[in-house]
C-alpha cells in the first residue's frame, strides 16, 4: 500500500494562516472529536529540549481498542465490536497489520525523517501491567479510566520543529490524500468554529489523599520494608482530585503555556479527556536503536537566578539524588537487556541535570540495540511500567505500592505515545498527567523513598512537582 506524505501549508488545509509553527492552533479544530489525540513537543525556540522537534497530530481512527480488565474491545469502523481476553498489545499488533500491512512495506517512508508514518497512538495505564505481571488487587480503582485506550491511523498531520515545515501523511493513493486533506478543511472550518464550549473551571477546591499524618504513616511502612530488604527503593504516590466543568481543552492548552514539557499530550476519549504535561521518555525506537531517559532526583525552581543556579548545582552533586538515579539506570538496564542484542546496553550519559518551569530533573540516558527477533511492542511488553516510577526490585515494589497507595494509578505512570507502521515507537512516562473523567479531574505526584530519605521533604516534594499544575486551573481565565 502506497503511503503519500507532502509538505502543506495550514492555509492550504484552512486554517487562517501560513506559519505552520504552533501545534495548538492546528489541533484546536479537532479537539472535541473522540478519538482525536495530539502528541505535542512543546517546541520553543527560545528553550528547545533536545527531544522536543515533532508534534503529531490525529482523529478520525481506523479501528480503536479499548482494554478495561480482561477484556479488549476492537472496533472497526465498518463492523461491529469485538471483545477478546488476549494479550491487549498482541491484540495491537495483529489489528495493526490487518489494516496497515507488515512493516517492510514502510521501511522507504523513513526516507522523510518523520517518526511516524500510520500506526497506532493512545495511552497505556500504569494498571495494564496486571496483564504482564501477576500483581496483588487491594487499591480502589475509582476511577475506571481503560486500562489501554489505542486508536489506529492511516494519516497524521505532523510539525517539524527544527525543518519549519508541516506534513500530510496519508496511507493510499492520491485519492485517499485528497479526501484527507479535504476532510481537514471541512473541520477547520469556520462554521465548525460556531458551536458555543463552555468554559472549563473547576466546582470544588483541590482535594489530596494524604495528610501530613497519613503520608508519614505509609512513609515509615516503606521504611520498614526497605530496612527488611524487601526493596531498594519504592515510589510513593498521592492523588489530587476537584470537581469541573467545561472544556478540557481549554484546560490544557492554559496549562501547555506554564509547562513546556517535550512530552506532552492532549487526547480525548468517548468518556475522558487526559491532559500529559510529561518531560519524561520512557522508551523510543529508531530502527534498531533503543533510548530510555529516566528522571530521578527533583528539586523546585526560584525566581531568583542566584537561588536556582544554587539549586541546580546542589542537586547535580546531590549523593543521595545521585544514588537513587543509579538504582533505577540499572533497573532500566536490565529492562532493557532483556529484549536488547547481547553486549549493546550501555549509559551515555549519567546525571544529566535539565530544567523545567517547576522544577529541575536528574536525568540519565540508557541505550541499547533492540534484537534482530523483538519488536518495539516486545519491549514495551518487557519494560512496561517504567522503573523509574516503581522502585527497585521493580515487582516487590509495585506490590508494596499496591498496598499502601488507597487508590489505583490509573493514567499515572503508564505511558503515552506511538507505535508507528515502519517498527519506529516513542512513549513518555505519564507523570505530571490529569484525568479529567465524570466531572472529576485528577493529578498525582510522589517521589522515590530510599533508607535515608526525609519524610518531610518527600511529602513537600509531592507539592513541588506539581506547583505550575494545580494553581493554573483553579484561576477562572486563560
Amino acid at each position: 500500500m502506497a503511503l503519500i506524505c507532502r509538505t502543506v501549508t495550514p492555509a492550504q488545509l484552512g486554517y487562517p494562516t501560513e506559519t505552520p509553527t504552533c501545534a495548538l492552533a492546528l489541533f484546536a479544530p479537532l479537539a472535541q472529536r473522540p478519538w482525536a489525540m495530539l502528541l505535542d513537543s512543546a517546541c520553543h525556540d527560545d528553550t528547545r529540549h533536545p527531544d522536543a522537534r515533532f508534534d503529531i497530530l490525529v482523529a478520525d481512527p481506523m479501528a480503536t481498542l479499548t482494554t478495561r480488565g480482561s477484556h479488549t474491545q476492537c472496533q472497526i469502523r465498518s463492523e461491529a465490536p469485538t471483545l477478546s481476553d488476549a494479550d491487549p498489545l498482541a491484540l495491537l499488533e495483529q489489528l495493526q497489520r490487518r489494516l496497515l500491512g507488515p512493516k517492510d512495506a514502510y521501511s522507504a517512508a523513513r526516507a522523510t525523517g518523520l517518526p511516524f508514518t500510520g500506526g497506532a497512538l493512545g495511552h497505556f495505564s500504569y494498571d495494564l501491567g496486571r496483564r504482564f505481571e501477576r500483581l496483588p488487587s487491594e487499591a480502589e480503582d475509582d476511577i475506571d479510566l481503560a486500562q489501554m485506550a489505542v486508536g489506529i491511523f492511516d494519516w497524521a498531520l505532523m510539525l517539524d520543529h527544527q525543518r519549519q515545515r508541516l506534513f500530510l501523511l496519508v496511507r493510499g493513493d492520491e485519492a485517499a490524500w485528497l479526501r484527507r486533506r479535504n476532510w481537514l478543511r471541512d473541520h477547520v472550518s469556520p462554521e465548525q468554529k460556531t458551536r458555543q464550549i463552555e468554559p472549563f473551571a473547576l466546582t470544588t477546591p483541590w482535594q489530596h489523599q494524604l495528610s501530613q499524618a497519613a503520608y508519614r504513616d505509609r512513609f515509615e511502612r516503606v521504611q520498614a520494608y526497605l530496612r527488611s530488604g524487601d526493596c531498594y527503593q519504592i515510589n510513593l504516590t498521592q492523588r489530587f482530585s476537584a470537581g469541573y466543568r467545561g472544556d478540557e481543552w481549554q484546560a490544557y492548552q492554559r496549562l501547555r503555556t506554564k509547562n513546556q514539557a517535550p512530552f506532552s499530550a492532549f487526547i480525548r476519549l468517548p468518556d475522558a479527556a487526559l491532559l500529559s504535561l510529561s518531560p519524561e521518555r520512557f522508551l523510543q525506537v529508531r530502527g534498531s536503536s533503543i533510548q530510555t531517559k529516566p528522571i530521578k532526583g527533583t528539586r523546585p525552581r526560584h525566581q531568583d537566578p542566584l537561588k536556582d543556579r544554587a539549586a541546580k548545582a546542589a542537586l547535580k552533586n546531590a549523593q543521595k539524588d545521585r544514588a537513587e538515579n543509579l538504582m533505577i539506570v540499572d533497573l532500566l538496564r536490565n529492562d532493557l537487556g532483556k529484549m536488547a542484542a547481547p553486549g549493546s546496553v550501555r549509559v551515555p550519559s549519567l546525571f544529566a541535570v535539565e530544567s523545567f518551569p517547576a522544577v529541575h530533573h536528574l536525568v540519565s540516558t540508557v541505550t541499547a540495540t533492540l534484537a534482530p527477533n523483538r519488536s518495539a511492542l516486545d519491549l514495551l511488553r518487557g519494560a512496561f511500567p517504567g522503573g523509574s516510577i516503581t522502585g527497585a526490585p521493580k515487582i516487590r515494589a509495585m506490590e508494596i505500592i499496591e498496598e499502601l497507595e488507597p487508590a489505583r494509578r490509573s493514567l499515572y505512570c503508564g505511558s503515552i505515545g506511538y507505535l508507528s507502521q515502519d517498527g519506529q515507537m516513542d512513549t513518555s512516562i505519564t507523570i505530571r498527567s490529569l484525568v479529567a473523567r465524570q466531572g472529576a479531574i485528577h493529578c498525582w505526584a510522589g517521589g522515590g523513598i530510599v533508607a535515608d530519605s526525609d519524610c518531610d521533604e518527600e511529602y513537600q516534594e509531592c507539592f513541588d512537582k506539581i506547583s505550575r499544575i494545580l494553581p493554573l486551573l483553579e484561576s477562572p481565565t486563560t
